[in-house]
């Protein structure tokens, strides 16, 4: 059953609008790449259009300009009227591909630059007259109505008011010398090209928003629709990789940040890696912060060694930590023991004196039920803990 469009209330989500781009609908803009391309051209009009209309009427004056040879080989015409084209197009292009260039940045700057194959492949559904015909008595339709005939009063007022106010001096031309004349006609335009594109400018700084709006309304969704598409995310096999990863990722991060904490990192030495963390002054047992294998325990000790962390290698004492304590959770009881000594050889070298031994290396040792291999599997089945 179609959805009514007052049931779709809700924003669309990243997929509706990925896929909408897929078929090549975005927002549009055709008001910003006109007042960008204008507001191009009044620039450059105002930068060099004093020499580029001098210099027009150099070339014009040399078009009406024969001299005797050319009288008496009228073939030489064509050469010369070729000559002032070119050198006329000369003139022109760098106005000419500056707008170009302009009119390309500002037609991606609304909705991004896209290629969509879509949107040039036949659509017979186009075809139907019921469709044409909501297209145009639509809401859509009516607005670029409205926002015709505003662009088209607004510029014949500008229009009409410039030309009232230059009325004389349009008159006057007629009296003038070819270069003064094209000069003063070259100030009048770049006048009146200058106040149309603030008109464009103004109408683009209406439309942008509007067209935005317009395209996110237009995407709005369901919240069934929401539903669906929640559950056809979650149940594809790599969505769910993806997330799962990302989770990780977070995790793994976050574990990070705490290594800085510990007071000891135990190793197996290179394939597991604890770091635990304790409080003399607190009744509780020491809490284990990270732990990993293989890549992760590298990042541990990498990480502990920034911090100046001690490092004790301790194989069978990290096996047994790493798979009977949880992160942020505080060791077995049973081992309680072995980790003591590890904490106090680490506290004794950070009070270590000159002059003084350091407390020898201890050397823990486990209970045989906390005995496990690289695999996690317990080496004293019948000793190990239910």
């Amino acid at each position: 059953m179609a959805d009514d469009s007052g049931d779709r209330t809700e924003d669309p989500t990243a997929r509706r609008l990925q896929r909408a781009r897929e078929d090549g609908q975005v927002a549009r803009s055709s008001e910003l790449p006109a007042a960008a391309v204008m507001s191009c051209a009044v620039l450059v009009l105002l930068t060099v259009g004093g020499v580029w209309f001098k210099q027009i009427a150099v070339y014009f004056a040399a078009g009406f300009t024969f001299d005797r040879k050319m009288l008496d080989s009228p073939d030489l015409l064509a050469l010369a009227f070729g000559t002032q084209l070119l050198h006329a197009l000369l003139l022109v292009l760098p106005l000419m591909l500056t707008t170009a260039v302009v009119a390309i940045l500002a037609s991606g700057a609304t909705g991004g630059f896209l290629f969509a194959l879509k949107t040039i492949l036949p659509d017979f559904g186009k075809l139907s007259p019921i469709s044409g015909f909501k297209k145009m008595f639509g809401a859509n339709a009516a607005v670029e109505l409205l926002k015709s005939i505003v662009k088209f009063s607004l510029v014949t007022v500008v229009l009409l008011m410039l030309l009232d106010s230059h009325f004389d001096e349009l008159l006057s031309l007629g009296s003038m010398a070819l270069e003064p004349a094209l000069t003063k006609a070259g100030s009048m335009i770049s006048e009146s090209v200058l106040w149309l594109t603030l008109c464009l400018v103004l109408i683009a700084m209406i439309d942008v928003p509007y067209q935005k709006y317009s395209f996110m309304k237009r995407m709005r969704m369901t919240k069934q629709e929401i539903k669906d598409e929640h559950k056809d995310m979650e149940g594809r096999p790599e969505v769910k990789a993806q997330i799962r990863r990302r989770q990780r990722e977070v995790a793994t991060a976050r574990m990070m940040q705490k290594v800085k904490e510990a007071d000891v990192i135990i190793t197996n030495p290179e394939h597991f890696a604890v770091a635990l963390s304790y409080d003399p002054t607190a009744d509780g047992a020491p809490l284990l912060l990270a732990k990993g294998v293989d890549h992760v325990a590298a990042r541990i000790r990498e990480e502990g060694k920034a911090h100046g962390v001690e490092i004790f290698a301790a194989p069978e004492l990290a096996r047994a930590l790493y798979f009977t304590t949880d992160l942020d959770q505080p060791i077995p009881e049973s081992l309680y023991f072995a980790v003591a000594q590890v904490i106090a050889y680490v506290f004794s070298l950070a009070q270590v004196q000159p002059g003084v031994d350091p407390m020898a290396r201890p050397n823990p040792k486990i209970p045989a039920s906390m005995l496990y291999d690289t695999n996690g599997k317990a080496l004293n089945p019948e000793a190990a803990p239910v």
